[in-house]
């Protein structure tokens, strides 16, 4: 290598490392380009210092708004919070992108992160508020038929799955609640919308069981839930019967000790005159 060129080398390295060190004030002066300023973000989110790096992706959406760079500099803010599990941040910024840019030629990677966002955001315990997993669902809904074709389409299926699974358990646990009230209304509503709307769940054996016990707790037939739980899971019918005979005597008690209580409250009332 000549002499010449090596000092060239030299001298470029030096521009870039003062660049890492200094850019904030060159590209504040306007010295970079909006592609310049987006790559030394770049170069700081690599390497971890994620302030600098959002430092310079904003420079960009503000100086650069026209140029192609911006649209990168937004979603790389967004992806810099996902990252940072600072879902709130994150999601905002990919919501803010879906409003200003609707036709954004890969919308599909910004639809299928900011579900993954909402149900990253989303408590895993199902028993806990699931408002953000129903917000994933709803915006991961259709998304096969929006996006055909898209390569994200198999991760959105799958994480789609968990969380309409997450909400269906939910569901299963208020109706469960329910059932230790004895309360049949309840539990029969809880239970029949559920597998209405989850109808892959891996609760139907427990919802199908709960609404059998409901219809027992009110003088209803039984016996479409059982047979409905036979055809999933017959292993669980044994339990499920015992479940139902013991809730249909329970019920039979409770009615005659009602009846009892109203005759002997007849019996007492003074007569007529």
């Amino acid at each position: 290598m000549s002499l010449p060129r090596l000092f060239s080398r030299l001298a470029l390295v030096a521009v870039l490392a003062l660049g890492l060190r200094s850019a904030p004030a060159a590209a504040a002066g306007s010295r970079l380009t909006a592609q310049q300023t987006y790559e030394l973000g770049e170069r700081f989110a690599r390497r971890g210092v994620t302030n600098k790096a959002l430092e310079q992706f904003n420079r960009v959406r503000t100086y650069f708004r026209d140029d192609p760079y911006a649209l990168k500099a937004e979603l790389a803010i967004a992806e810099l919070h996902y990252k940072k599990q600072e879902w709130d941040a994150a999601r905002l910024a990919y919501e803010d992108f879906l409003r200003a840019h609707p036709r954004y030629v890969d919308l599909d990677i910004v639809v299928w992160k900011l579900g993954k966002t909402l149900f990253q955001k989303a408590p895993a315990v199902a028993a806990k508020d699931q408002t953000w997993t129903r917000q994933a669902v709803n915006t991961w809904t259709g998304f096969s038929s929006r996006f055909p074709g898209s390569v994200h389409t198999a991760e959105v299926d799958k994480f789609l799955s968990r969380a309409r699974n997450r909400l269906g358990r939910k569901e299963v646990l208020i109706a469960r609640f329910y059932d230790r009230r004895e309360a049949g209304p309840a539990v029969e509503g809880r239970a029949r919308g559920f597998l209405a709307e989850y109808p892959t769940s891996p609760d139907r054996p427990e919802a199908l069981t709960l609404l059998a016990v409901a219809y027992a707790r009110q003088d209803k037939d039984a016996t479409p839930a059982v047979d409905q739980l036979q055809a999933l899971a017959p292993h669980k019918v044994p339990a499920a019967h015992r479940a139902v005979k013991h809730a249909a005597a329970r019920h039979a008690r409770q009615v005659a000790r009602e009846q009892a209580k109203a005759e002997r409250q007849v019996k007492v009332q003074p007569a007529a005159p």
